[in-house]
């Protein structure tokens, strides 16, 4: 059966506070909407993804989601719903999710839509574990009382009928709907994944759950010294008698850098997205390139946590430049200095770097990327 994915996503957050919509906010380095996304374009079964956004927030989400399928969303949640429906008028199924819970895991998925074979609805639940007292200070019995979460999953057809005869105050899901018709809905486990971010602090907690992955990766380049040259190491003009040569201004030290911060993601060489052979990079500045090693890492929710440069030359002296590259490359990066190493060495008048027929650069680059949620 084909099954449609609703993601609601035009609320305004004024709970959470700020002028910007949180689902538009970074969470771990990306728009906490996008990890919404994902969580659902992973799974095999779901066929279309469609997200429904303020009018206004249109093309910023174009512009952060790129070719997903965005729909005008409504002034309530249940007519963002409504608009979802018709938009995926055809399906047979549909997940309808929030985009303030980012991460859903692919096993809730399949225990949702294997409850829709014998049910029209499901949703998924936890229990609830803490105490719970009313504003007078008495208890309520736990037994029996679960948090519900989303996506929750309905057969298209049924959830369409409970919107049209829905008659009471603004819900706030949509199975409350369903079961107002007298259709039972089924629960399945859900998951601490799926925990809502509603308040500024929650960010903080929804980030704690991601799984990170370290990787480090390395960086190696070589430039000729010749007269005539300005010499720029790390970012920053040295004065010398020859200056590096090469396409752009020939900073052998962040051409390695950005190779290995590439490295890192498996993302090529600095060639590949800077080829030598296209004239626009004559004599351009490496900030770009290593800005856009940078970026690149950013955009998969990366951070970078340490960088290590080694120096290879006679001369000229690294020592006294040692501060100034040190501290333009943790500039460039973001950065605290005391995450960027800056060494030199001599190769003992040995090959072309004892010759001083040139200077190489070696780097490390070590990364921190979240896994994706299984």
């Amino acid at each position: 059966m084909t099954t449609a994915a609703l993601i609601v996503a035009a609320g305004t957050g004024t709970r959470f506070g700020g002028a910007t919509p949180k689902q538009f906010l970074a969470l771990a380095g990306r728009p906490m909407l996008a990890h919404a996304v994902d969580a659902l374009a992973r799974h095999p079964a779901i066929d279309r993804i469609l997200v429904a956004v303020a009018p206004d927030r249109l093309d910023q989400a174009h512009t952060l989601l790129g070719p997903v399928e965005l729909i005008p969303g409504g002034s309530t949640r249940r007519a963002s719903v409504v608009a979802g429906l018709a938009a995926a008028a055809g399906a047979a199924r549909i997940l309808v999710h929030d985009a303030a819970r980012p991460f859903c895991p692919t096993d809730v998925i399949d225990r949702l839509l294997a409850a829709l074979d014998d049910h029209e609805a499901a949703i998924p639940v936890l229990p609830v574990a803490d105490t719970l007292v009313r504003d007078d200070g008495t208890l309520t019995d736990r037994a029996g009382l679960h948090r519900v979460q989303t996506p929750q999953a309905f057969r298209l057809a049924t959830l369409a009928q409970a919107h049209e005869r829905w008659t009471g105050p603004e819900p706030t899901d949509d199975a409350q709907m369903v079961r107002a018709l007298g259709v039972p809905v089924a629960m399945v486990q859900g998951s601490t994944m799926l925990d809502k971010v509603t308040h500024a602090q929650d960010i903080a907690a929804a980030e704690a759950r991601l799984a990170w992955e370290t990787r480090s990766a390395s960086g190696f380049d070589v430039h000729r010294l010749e007269d005539g040259e300005d010499l720029w190491l790390g970012g920053v003009l040295i004065p010398h008698t020859q200056g590096l040569s090469g396409h752009s201004d020939a900073d052998v030290a962040l051409h390695a850098l950005t190779d290995a911060l590439l490295g890192t993601i498996a993302a090529g060489d600095i060639g590949t997205h800077f080829p030598p052979s296209d004239p626009q990079w004559k004599g351009a500045s490496s900030d770009r390139f290593l800005r856009h090693a940078a970026d690149l890492i950013a955009a998969r929710g990366g951070r970078i946590g340490f960088v290590d440069l080694t120096l290879i030359c006679e001369a000229p002296k690294i020592g006294p430049h040692r501060a100034a590259i040190q501290a333009r490359i943790a500039d460039l990066l973001g950065l605290t200095p005391d995450r960027v190493s800056v060494k030199a060495t001599t190769t003992e008048r040995l090959g072309f770097t004892g010759r001083g027929e040139g200077i190489a650069a070696q780097a490390t680059a070590t990364v921190r990327l979240p896994e994706p949620q299984a």
